[in-house]
């Protein structure tokens, strides 16, 4: 026997409200269709879910055990109601993030603690990385999205880049150190010193490379080379090594020890922003915490 599960959910509405008009009105029915709806159950169930009394027609011990039973379906499909509409707004779902350590500090974690405290029905995965692991994760479906610089986003590969801020890199040391008395900085200058070195094949390191050699730094005397961005700031502060580090996100990291220096390159500029796959099914957990991550950037 298959019962209809919503004249189970009517029946259950009829007890709750005791009133087989009300009823109708709650489930966006007539009262004679929600009258037939009870007679086909009857009939299914080949005995009588209500019993007469007078005009009124009051369930009976058969009809109060199905109205359970309904009462169950009802809320589960308002649980349900409820999830879909929270998944399309983007406050409930699973969103899987992905960073390099710089990035996914408090540039990130300010905006993910808010949307954390005002969705409390959505999960969020963050993975810390060098912007080419993030990218294969990416491609491999391990994550929704990552935060890098715009030239990790290639077109052709099926990626789009969403930009957030320029977060340009500029050359760091400590406070004290000899060239930030000087008027102007040389490349001459530059090869005197000594480096921390990002990671090889970083993208960091990639750039700063390129930045040198177009600014006339043909050798960097690297002294020391680290993935960590946290060990790179405190050898930075406590030697007179320099180093290069992206303004925007490393700035809430910086004390009176360390400062940047005053040398610009067209080299140093770089785009910051979410990279997803063009071919993936539209994430609206995504789409609500890029609009706050957006909002909390404009306001600086």
């Amino acid at each position: 026997m298959k019962l209809d599960p919503r004249h189970l959910a009517q029946l259950s509405m009829i007890i709750e409200t005791g009133s087989f008009e009300i009823a109708a009105q709650h489930m966006g029915l007539t009262q004679p269709a929600i009258s037939r709806n009870m007679r086909r159950l009857e009939a299914r169930v080949g005995a009588p879910v209500f019993t007469r009394e007078g005009r009124r027609s009051v369930p009976n011990d058969l009809g109060l055990q199905l109205g359970r039973s309904g009462l169950a379906i009802r809320i589960a499909e308002e649980q349900a109601e409820k999830s879909a509409s929270l998944a399309a707004s983007g406050s409930a779902g699973r969103l899987r993030l992905g960073a390099p350590p710089i990035v996914s500090g408090r540039f990130l974690t300010d905006t993910l603690s808010d949307f954390i405290a005002t969705n409390p029905n959505c999960v969020i995965e963050l993975r810390t990385g060098l912007v080419h692991e993030l990218r294969s994760m990416l491609e491999r479906g391990q994550i929704d999205m990552f935060f890098g610089p715009q030239g990790a986003a290639d077109p052709d590969a099926g990626l789009s880049f969403t930009s957030l801020i320029d977060d340009r890199v500029a050359i760091i040391c400590r406070a004290g150190h000899q060239l930030t008395g000087a008027s102007s900085i040389m490349a001459s200058d530059l090869m005197k010193q000594r480096w921390l070195a990002h990671s090889r094949g970083s993208m960091l390191r990639q750039q700063t490379e390129a930045a040198m050699v177009a600014s006339g730094v043909h050798h960097m005397q690297i002294a020391c080379e680290t993935d960590s961005i946290r060990s790179a700031l405190e050898i930075v502060s406590a030697t007179d090594l320099i180093s290069t580090m992206p303004v925007a996100t490393t700035g809430p990291y910086l004390d009176e020890k360390l400062v940047f220096l005053e040398f610009e390159h067209t080299q140093f500029h770089r785009p910051l922003g979410a990279i997803q796959r063009t071919n993936m099914p539209a994430n609206p957990v995504a789409f609500s915490f890029l609009k706050k991550l957006k909002a909390r950037v404009a306001r600086g």
